[in-house]
C-alpha cells in the first residue's frame, strides 16, 4: 500500500504574487520552523510562515501536494526527516513524531491536493485529478 505523503510542487504557483518554488518537484516536504521576522505575518519578508521545506534540497515552496508514493514504508519516512534534520544539524530526535503528524495532517486529503500554508494553518488551494 502506498502512503500518501506532502511533496514540493509547482503546481498553481502564481496563484497569490509572493508565490515561490525553490524545491525539486515531487521531494518529500516538512513544516519548517517560523523565524522572528515572520512569525506574526506569513507574507513577511523571509517566506518561512508561508512555506514548506524540502528535506533534500533543503529548499523552500509555497505549494505542496498530497502524493501516494509506492513502496515507501512508514520506516522510511522517518528515517528520510530524521536525516534530513540531523543534515541541517537540527535534532532529530521528534522524526517520529513529526513523520506521524504529517500523514495525519494529509490523511483525509486527496491524492493531487495542493495546499498552502498561512503560518500555523495549512489549507487546501486546488485539487487536480490524478
Amino acid at each position: 500500500m502506498a502512503l500518501k505523503l506532502l511533496t514540493a510542487t509547482n503546481s498553481s504557483q502564481g496563484f497569490r504574487d509572493n508565490d515561490f518554488d525553490w524545491c525539486v518537484e515531487g521531494e518529500l516536504v516538512h513544516i519548517g520552523v517560523v523565524c522572528a521576522r515572520d512569525q506574526d505575518d506569513p507574507d513577511g519578508g523571509c517566506g518561512c510562515g508561508r512555506s514548506f521545506a524540502g528535506l533534500n534540497s533543503h529548499r523552500a515552496t509555497t505549494t505542496a501536494m498530497v502524493r501516494e508514493v509506492a513502496g515507501f514504508t512508514s520506516d522510511d519516512y522517518v528515517l528520510a526527516i530524521r536525516s534530513s534534520l540531523e543534515q541541517q544539524g537540527c535534532d532529530p530526535s521528534f522524526a517520529e513524531h513529526e513523520a506521524a503528524l504529517l500523514r495525519c495532517l494529509v490523511r483525509d486529503w486527496p491524492v493531487g491536493a495542493i495546499v498552502e500554508r498561512r503560518l500555523d494553518e495549512i489549507v487546501v488551494r486546488q485539487v487536480l485529478q490524478p
